[in-house]
């Protein structure tokens, strides 16, 4: 991992709150918070490369994003019982390689004192419909999920 003040925010990871979104910062990706939160846990992991395609990012790259993977599961498994999980690389709007990792959720999921919905389930996920959350509950979801990080 690098420390979050070494690393140069592309406006992609600024426009979903970095550095303060910011989960887990590697070489090549760094893994945020998705403000809007779809489904409970939901992130965005973002390459650092200066790429706007996928296929150019660098083979440094797609080695670290492996790993990555394996790690955002695991801490998602271990931090609120996904059933499924989403990798969404859309990039229609923010151009910057990233995707959007939704856990998938068939029955609502209790947090904070809130139920999270998995609006789309079993279908698509409806990024669309988020659930309601402030400052302070995406904090808690961030300190739940670095946690529950190997």
């Amino acid at each position: 991992m690098i420390s979050t003040p070494e690393l140069e925010l592309n406006a992609t990871m600024r426009k979903f709150g970095a550095p303060q979104t910011i989960i887990r910062s590697f070489q090549y990706w760094s893994v945020l918070l998705r403000p809007a939160q779809a489904t409970l846990g939901a992130l965005v992991l973002a390459a650092h490369e200066p790429a706007q395609a996928f296929s150019q990012l660098s083979p440094a790259s797609f080695a670290e994003l492996h790993s990555i993977t394996g790690q955002i599961e695991s801490a998602l498994a271990k931090a609120f019982h996904y059933d499924k999980i989403n990798y969404l690389m859309l990039m229609m709007v923010d151009p910057d390689v990233h995707f959007h990792v939704i856990p998938r959720y068939a029955q609502p999921k209790p947090f904070a004192g809130m139920e999270f919905i998995d609006a789309g389930w079993p279908a698509m996920p409806n990024l669309g419909q988020v659930n309601i959350t402030d400052a302070a509950i995406n904090q808690h979801i961030m300190n739940h999920l670095q946690s529950c990080w190997s």
